[in-house]
């Protein structure tokens, strides 16, 4: 199991409010706009990862956007909470290979 690191990613604290409100969050990830669900947030092998159910990518894409996604925090770029509408799935589960240490999730 990996320990935390003690360094915070900038963009943690509003993942983590919006884990907590169930808010929807407009982030650019990998040079894409996305809509992103936050449901869990921990550590893989030292890095801050993030579980989310993503609902868009604005602009082109060549495949369905819809669906659950281990994203990197440090790579996720101008986060505001959003109005969209916060979306799951019914298989949800903070237990992820994404995730070796989980610090926050939905309940």
């Amino acid at each position: 199991m990996t320990t935390a690191p003690t360094l915070i990613p900038t963009t943690w604290n509003l993942l983590h409010e919006a884990v907590a409100r169930r808010r929807a969050v407009r982030a650019t990830y990998h040079d894409r706009i996305r809509i992103i669900c936050p449901h869990a947030l921990g550590w893989k092998n030292g890095r801050a990862k993030a579980l989310v159910y993503q609902t868009a990518i604005l602009g082109p894409h060549d495949h369905n956007p819809r669906g659950w996604r281990s994203l990197l925090i440090d790579e996720i770029h101008h986060a505001t909470l959003s109005d969209n509408p916060w979306t799951s799935a019914e298989n949800f589960t903070p237990n992820t290979t994404g995730i070796d240490t989980l610090a926050v999730a939905i309940t």
